[in-house]
């Protein structure tokens, strides 16, 4: 779901006018007379994407300075702390002014472009942003200096297109593009093009009415891969991989949202219980079930709601310090390392969806996780964490606590290890370490004791996950 921006008006010229020549008698005739004589330029705000938002940088501007738009049309692609969403105008008009240019960093609320409701007002428009946004716009700048792409190619979204002109020149025109003059491409297709370095100009749509969508880009993109010359690749690839030592890198705008969340954490009494789970039967399912497109994510998670539902408290939430939450839908968020930081898609009412549904969600929301693509509803909603590091060879290790939420389990690697048998006899199992980190003034010690031995027994004898 896009969102909308928002704007206010600026009095123009032709506004001033027009009011100072207004009769008393015309005010009476109704708001909809006055309207006609309101602003003709408005400005164009930096919006709140997330209720953690401060500030946002902008990917890219979809629309060029002249360009007609129309309510509801996607204007600028604005990276917030956890996602790149597109963002759509409320107000048809033209693009006047661009105040904060693609890389630039604005607070929420501040001015990044101008909008006129007639061709006849941009100039007058531009002229009112060179000289009421100069100081603005140089701040965004400095933050934002010449070498930073280089430095941390995942944040260089906007500085890839011009690179990826050079990968192949196919086509400029095609079907979806109105003579060229414009692209019609889904916001993951988009996102693709930079990733893959592919010249969306060159991609043929092959969606409704010509529309670009991801396979689109995937397609074209293995077609040049083929073609391009091994060593450039190679090439390309050391350059994306290298680092220059001893430089400072400044925090993307994920990574200062998960240091403020990391900080806020700590403010949190905390503690831990581990527990060692015998994980044969869960293998076993899993060989099983695999080839249906099963994910081990998806039946921890699976494992972990049905414990939770017996446990309410341990799905609890504290946000005040004053009074906890016994949260209606258990919503497990899962832990995904991404280019550039962290982030925790969640599996809604994941106690009520069957594994294999699960399973097609959890590979959607990787996709979009990687492609930063989530809407806010896919990642803040969580209300108990799963972090995962087995498929690393990790043992144990703790995890710390999102703000807001009750715990989070920390998952092991499951390992053979030789263990004594009920009859006294040495046998071989699987077994992996679940450490979990609660938050100490909503849950105690027996609470967790309970909620893991409830999550042993699912897990040691899981028919109950395929229902």
């Amino acid at each position: 779901m896009a969102h909308l921006l928002k704007t206010s008006f600026l009095p123009s010229s032709q506004t001033l006018r027009r009011s100072h020549s207004s009769s008393a008698p015309a005010l009476i005739s109704g708001r909809r007379s006055r309207l006609q004589v309101q602003a003709k330029i408005r400005e164009i705000f930096m919006p709140a994407l997330s209720s953690t938002m401060t500030e946002g940088k902008i990917v890219s501007w979809v629309k060029s300075e002249g360009d007609k738009l129309s309510k509801g049309e996607s204007v600028v692609v604005v990276e917030s702390d956890k996602a790149d969403m597109d963002v759509e105008t409320f107000y048809d008009g033209y693009l006047a002014s661009i105040m904060v240019e693609e890389g630039g960093i604005a607070a929420v609320g501040s001015a990044i472009a101008l909008l006129a409701e007639t061709e006849e007002e941009i100039a007058e428009a531009k002229a009112k942003a060179s000289s009421s946004t100069a100081a603005p716009t140089a701040a965004p700048a400095a933050a934002t200096p010449e070498p930073q792409p280089e430095k941390i190619p995942d944040n260089a979204g906007p500085a890839v297109v011009p690179k990826a002109a050079a990968v192949a020149a196919v086509s400029s025109t095609h079907p979806a593009s109105e003579g060229g003059k414009r692209i019609v491409a889904s916001p993951y297709a988009k996102k693709l093009t930079r990733e893959l370095k592919v010249d969306l100009g060159a991609v043929v749509g092959t969606g409704p009415l010509g529309r670009i969508v991801a396979k689109d880009v995937e397609a074209f993109a293995a077609q040049v891969t083929e073609v391009a010359p091994e060593p450039s690749v190679r090439k390309s690839a050391d350059a994306e991989a290298g680092i220059e030592l001893g430089t400072v890198v400044p925090f993307t705008t994920m990574q200062g949202a998960v240091s403020r969340n990391m900080l806020e954490s700590l403010s949190v009494p905390t503690f831990r219980v581990g527990y060692t789970i015998t994980t044969d039967a869960l293998d076993a399912l899993y060989k099983k079930i695999k080839s249906k497109g099963v994910t081990m994510t998806a039946l921890l998670a699976k494992a972990t709601a049905l414990a939770l539902v017996k446990h309410p408290v341990v799905n609890s939430g504290c946000r005040d310090g004053k009074s906890f939450t016994y949260n209606s839908s258990i919503n497990i968020a899962v832990a995904v390392a991404i280019d550039g930081g962290l982030i925790t898609p969640v599996l809604q009412d994941a106690d009520k969806v069957d594994l294999y549904s699960l399973s097609r969600k959890w590979k959607e929301l990787v996709d979009k996780a990687r492609a930063k693509q989530l809407q806010p509803h896919e990642y803040n909603t969580g209300t108990f964490t799963v972090s995962n590091l087995g498929m690393f060879g990790v043992d144990r290790f703790d995890a710390i606590l999102p703000p807001g939420t009750g715990a989070i389990m920390a998952v092991g690697a499951s390992q053979p290890t030789v263990v004594g048998t009920k009859d006294g006899r040495i046998g071989r199992k699987n077994q992996m370490q679940v450490n979990v980190t609660a938050d100490h003034r909503i849950i105690y010690g027996a609470d967790l004791a309970s909620f893991l031995q409830t999550l042993a027994k699912i897990i040691e004898d899981p028919k109950d996950l395929t229902f």
